[in-house]
């Protein structure tokens, strides 16, 4: 396929490249060969350190990493693509044979968007590609995220909740809905990342940056308080949801 594609505001006309960091030849090929026949332009290397190198010099569209790789794991891989430049904002699909809580959320911690665990069914693994290539890239969220309340770009539309970075403002049909600073980060971080799990660990450096004086339970307060505001009934939550074990998400598009 050779577009057009959109890629947030971008349209682009070349097909879009992918990246797979796979040491396991067989799945490496065929995570290349589904990827392919979507119309993606597929590239694959069996080394972290490699794949660094080439993600500080070109430009792809969607990263595919294992985690355990020589030379780099796959973590400190999606860690040192989070802190340059060319790929900060690419999203970033992780592969595990591990299928522990604690190491999902060592991923998703580490930058990653999304996560499978070894074996996968290759019709998953196109869809999950599918969806974190129609996400946003990380332009105006991640923008706020990290202190510039400056920034701007279009309003978020999901499940007939509106949300205005710009203005900051949350609308849900006609009705405007007032909410603090934090409950409108925390709501915009996960509309804009829907269906992607965030431990509570990981919400706290995302929404209170720094502040020593709290715990995870001030992740379950606030998002308790942002339910009451946006949910008809706060008790069976439809868009903030509880993943057991792990944390929370916003009901996938």
């Amino acid at each position: 396929m050779t577009a057009p594609w959109i890629i947030g505001e971008k349209t682009v006309t070349d097909p879009l490249r992918v990246l797979v960091v796979e040491d396991e030849p067989n799945i490496r090929e065929l995570v290349c060969l589904h990827l392919g026949l979507e119309g993606y332009v597929c590239e694959g290397l069996a080394d972290g350190q490699e794949a660094h190198r080439r993600t500080e010099t070109e430009r792809f569209e969607l990263l595919v990493l294992d985690v355990m790789l020589p030379g780099l794991d796959g973590v400190s891989l999606c860690r040192a693509v989070r802190r340059g430049t060319m790929n900060r904002d690419v999203p970033i699909l992780m592969l595990t044979a591990r299928s522990q809580e604690s190491d999902k959320v060592i991923g998703l911690e580490s930058g990653a968007d999304d996560y499978l665990t070894k074996p996968f069914g290759v019709r998953e693994l196109v869809a999950r590609a599918r969806a974190l290539l129609r996400r946003p890239r990380r332009t105006a969220v991640a923008a706020s995220l990290d202190g510039d309340e400056d920034a701007g770009g279009p309003p978020v539309r999901i499940h007939g909740i509106e949300i205005d970075l710009a203005k900051r403002r949350v609308r849900i049909g006609s009705r405007d809905v007032e909410l603090t600073d934090q409950e409108f980060r925390l709501l915009h971080l996960l509309a804009t990342h829907a269906g992607i799990v965030f431990s509570r660990e990981a919400l706290l450096t995302k929404i209170w940056r720094g502040d020593t004086y709290v715990t995870v339970r001030s992740v379950d307060t606030l998002v308790k308080r942002l339910r009451r505001r946006i949910e008809e009934d706060p008790a069976h939550p439809r868009f903030l949801l509880t993943v057991w074990g792990v944390g929370y998400k916003f009901a996938d598009v």
